[in-house]
């Protein structure tokens, strides 16, 4: 592993992590707001506007080398054999490739939970998270809108587990893609899931955009990433009860009430 390598690789992924940011957040703000209908129910008051999509993106950008530059040190070292990825996945038993991928999530949305609620301190909020929270309703392209603080402190945990568990390449790539589609999801301004999944037994248990706009309209609640266990155990869960439409147009905004 060299440091010319490790650069290289950062500027390689740089790109790579930008454009799959633009194309799904472009492709999912297309399907709920360059349409004249949108996808499921509305939860956002204002439709974003330029100024604040602009705004997202350019955070967004700025944090892709940031991201870029733990993950591209993990594969010069995978390359030299310095990591426990591997690309056959009967080098292990195939079992561990669903057991890996959840425990990834358990553990990222653990690290998330607790680093999103000491941003939200408001000691660190205005320099470290703020950037995240410029509208009250976001886009999609808000997804990854993070201040460079934010980035640094989220960047570096995948890369890192690389060097502690076994994890497969294929399995990994799934992984990132899954983070993409719902970080974007989450913040599209629109519930694209039917309420029945997001009100039923399994998807109840998940944070979806339901779920975590709310937290962009009050924040103290909400903080999770992909399970809501953590919010339920701290006090901090709050699901805003069902979604009314008005006659004849979009959904109503959310009420604050929370659910049972």
């Amino acid at each position: 592993m060299t440091a010319t390598g490790v650069l290289v690789s950062t500027f390689w992924l740089s790109l790579i992590i930008g454009a799959r940011y633009l194309l799904i957040a472009g492709g999912v703000w297309w399907a709920v707001w360059g349409r004249s209908t949108g996808v499921g129910t509305r939860l956002n008051r204002e439709r974003p506007s330029r100024r604040l999509m602009l705004h997202e993106i350019k955070f967004s950008l700025l944090s892709t080398p940031i991201y870029a530059f733990p993950t591209a040190v993990a594969l010069e070292a995978w390359k030299a054999g310095g990591t426990m990825i591997y690309v056959d996945p009967g080098e292990w038993p195939l079992w561990w490739l669903p057991v890996s991928f959840l425990l990834l999530l358990v553990i990222q949305d653990t690290h998330y939970y607790w680093t999103h609620r000491l941003l939200h301190d408001r000691r660190v909020f205005g320099w470290a998270h703020a950037a995240h929270h410029r509208a009250r309703d976001p886009s999609p392209f808000a997804s990854f809108a993070f201040d460079p603080v934010e980035a640094v402190l989220t960047a570096w945990l995948l890369p890192v587990l690389a060097f502690m568990l076994p994890l497969n390449i294929w399995m990994l790539a799934v992984l990132l893609a899954v983070m993409t589609v719902t970080a974007v999801m989450n913040h599209c301004g629109w519930e694209m899931w039917p309420q029945r999944w997001v009100r039923g037994r399994i998807g109840s248990q998940l944070i979806t955009a339901t779920h975590h706009s709310r937290h962009h309209t009050h924040m103290k609640t909400n903080f999770g990433l992909y399970f809501r266990v953590w919010d339920r155990l701290c006090g901090t869960d709050a699901m805003p009860a069902l979604v009314e439409r008005g006659p004849g147009g979009p959904a109503n905004p959310l009420r604050t009430t929370r659910e049972p």
